[in-house]
């Protein structure tokens, strides 16, 4: 297979990201890619996810500038980075960014930027910012030194913070492992801390400028931006030998059983646009079905849907044999029984009667940043108790349209509530293949602080996609004609490879524990479906490796479900289903590199059977026996962004 296929498979692009440059000074290392430094490391530890220098625009999208007269000097004392870009704004407006990296072997980084426009040019954020990594650090303790000068010994959010842990910031100071002290100095401007799980990024930002002053902003002709984070690595605790950390990296993957409680695994779901309702019904009708359980209707009066969609919506209705769910935007520009009675009318008329009702103020799907007036919206418990009132026979479901960012923020009253829903979308501040899959890591953190708020009631998430479905933070979402990897794109290339198989499985994997009520990861088709358009790699049939999955997690649906410990949860992640006395573990590989894994601590029986999802696979079936040396040495191949069913 050539490097261009592969890619094709891997991603549904040809376009491959950069190899990243690693930059090392002493038992600091760093990767350089794109202007930024990411997977920032002291003897292997990862003290710091990324530091970039940011320019956003008016929307909340990220420039991503070509960079230019590049310079790289490693040295046997630590290296030196420096670099050009340009952003060119609306309007012939542009910003020229000056910028200087140097990495020293005592433990200290310096990143150094200035931005400068002639023409004065218009951001909503144009600086610094840093991301701390959350596994291994959420919950643990941390000084901040605030811009007055002041000291504050206090603790980094467990449960996902909706607002700003930190404000008026100069410097933070955590500890990356026993003995290894972490200072991050912030210069130039006053700095605060959002939680990015909100958004399920698995990070902690600090970022400039705070949120509480005007946005956008016009950076004056002429004005210069200058900013500067200084990292610093103090340790009294012996180094990590090389050796060992080598050792790490070059073993066996190792998955093992836990001692965790088992969840039943939820229903999976599939949403049925308006859009494509139609081409989903005769798909349906043809025997194209990934055996979903739940069929979720959007419905949103003022993207333009009217009474026509309820026809549509019942045949599909008609054919399902599972339950069904319609998710209305309300407008609330006339009285809540008014507007609600006549969507209830429309689908009578039209014979559709779901199980379910979700509904939400069309308003709430807009964010409402910090210090920002909150808009005019009716009280959600006169919204809850019409929609109660006009179906009395349907469960009644609340939340968020949006991500779970707004329910944090905006807690809604759920004691009439049958239900709570919200969705997650892994592009919201960053498109790169590594960033995306690492936005799996805060998925835990998402469902324990759902849980914590609303207890055991019933818990649906979805859909989330990878291609995003509605921006709530700005006016639309990015169109994406050319394929590429970008925040906030409504279609997303990934969506058509393994990537997006291997996603599902780790999401799957990683909300499993919530014992959730309903899981929605993809539409039929469209830009978040399952099956194929014009000119992609699939098998016949038109079906995209996401369809194997959904497929696979559908008909796991029920199962109870513990997850293994693996010995790199960022490379590869596990779950064993049981189920009247068959056994499935379900495994996903992260990267786009082929692992080996060591299964010796599974028990898996003898007469096992695997199911393998990859690049060699996916354009024909893959199911057969496993080898008997898997069996006598426990140890499988899982190819990249891979998937692998094991059934006994």
């Amino acid at each position: 297979m050539t490097r261009d296929a592969l890619a094709f498979r891997l991603t549904g692009t040809f376009r491959t990201e950069p190899d990243p440059l690693v930059l090392i000074a002493g038992g600091l290392s760093a990767e350089f890619s794109g202007g930024a430094l990411r997977n920032i490391r002291y003897e292997g530890v990862e003290v710091l996810r990324a530091i970039s220098f940011l320019v956003r625009d008016r929307d909340w999208g990220t420039y991503d500038p070509e960079i230019a007269d590049l310079v790289v000097d490693q040295h046997a004392n630590g290296f030196t980075v420096s670099y050009g870009a340009t952003c060119l704004g609306p309007d012939g407006t542009h910003l020229d960014i000056k910028a200087r990296i140097d990495g020293e072997s005592d433990g200290r980084l310096r990143f150094s930027g200035t931005a400068r426009s002639d023409t004065g040019f218009e951001t909503n954020r144009c600086g610094f910012c840093v991301l701390h990594p959350i596994v291994g650090v959420a919950g643990s303790a941390v000084r901040i030194e605030h811009v007055d000068g002041t000291l504050e010994d206090t603790v980094l959010p467990d449960l996902i913070e909706p607002w700003q842990p930190f404000k008026d910031m100069r410097a933070i100071t955590h500890l990356a492992r026993p003995g290894v002290k972490v200072e991050c100095r912030m210069e130039g401007d006053t700095f605060e801390m959002e939680d990015q799980r909100n958004w399920s990024d698995a990070s902690y930002k600090t970022y400039v400028r705070p949120l509480a002053l005007p946005w956008p902003y016009h950076i004056a002709a002429g004005a210069e931006v200058e900013q500067a984070i200084t990292l610093q690595v103090m340790h009294d605790a012996p180094s990590l030998p090389v050796a060992s950390l080598a050792a790490q990296t070059a073993a066996p993957i190792k998955l093992s059983l836990t001692e965790g409680s088992a969840q039943k695994l939820p229903p999976i779901g599939l949403i049925i646009t308006p859009e494509e309702a139609v081409l989903s019904q005769a798909l349906l009708e043809a025997g194209t079905s990934p055996g979903a359980q739940a069929l979720l209707f959007p419905f949103d009066p003022l993207a333009g849907h009217d009474a026509a969609v309820f026809g549509d919506f019942a045949a599909l209705a008609a054919g399902h044999r599972g339950s069904t769910t319609l998710e209305i935007a309300l407008p609330c520009r006339s009285a809540l029984d008014e507007e609600l009675g006549a969507i209830a009318a429309a689908m009578h008329m039209a014979g559709f009667a779901p199980d379910a009702i979700m509904v939400s103020p069309a308003v709430d799907r807009q964010s409402t940043p910090p210090g920002s007036p909150w808009p005019e919206c009716p009280p959600l418990e006169d919204v809850y108790a019409a929609a109660r009132s006009v179906f009395p026979s349907a469960m009644l479901g609340g939340g968020m349209l949006s991500y779970f960012t707004e329910l944090n923020r905006k807690r809604v009253p759920a004691d009439n509530l049958d239900f709570i829903s919200h969705c997650t979308n892994p592009i919201v501040h960053a498109g790169d293949d590594h960033s995306v899959m690492q936005t799996l890591e805060a998925l835990p953190f998402i469902t324990r602080s759902v849980r914590a708020i609303y207890g055991d009631r019933r818990y649906r998430i979805g859909p989330s996609t990878i291609p995003m479905r509605q921006n709530p933070y700005g006016s639309r979402t990015m169109d994406n004609p050319g394929g590429s990897r970008i925040p906030m794109a409504n279609r997303d290339p990934r969506q058509t490879g393994l990537f997006a198989a291997a996603y599902a499985v780790g999401y799957a994997i990683s909300v499993a524990p919530a014992g959730l009520d309903q899981l929605t990861l993809s539409a039929l088709t469209g830009p978040f479906g399952l099956m194929a358009g014009a000119g992609e790699p699939v098998a016949e049939g038109g079906r995209r490796p996401l369809f194997h999955v959904v497929s696979m997690l559908a008909d796991l649906a029920g199962a109870m479900a513990t997850i293994l410990a693996s010995s790199q949860p960022d490379h590869v992640l596990g779950m064993r289903a049981e189920r009247e006395g068959s056994l499935t573990i379900l495994l996903g590989n992260l990267t786009p590199l082929p692992q080996m894994l060591d299964l010796s601590a599974l028990d898996i029986p003898a007469h096992a059977s695997v199911s393998r999802l990859d690049a060699e696979t996916m354009l024909s079936s893959a199911t057969g026996a496993l080898r008997a040396d898997v069996l006598e040495n426990g140890n499988v191949m899982i190819g990249g962004y891979g998937v692998l069913r094991i059934d006994a």
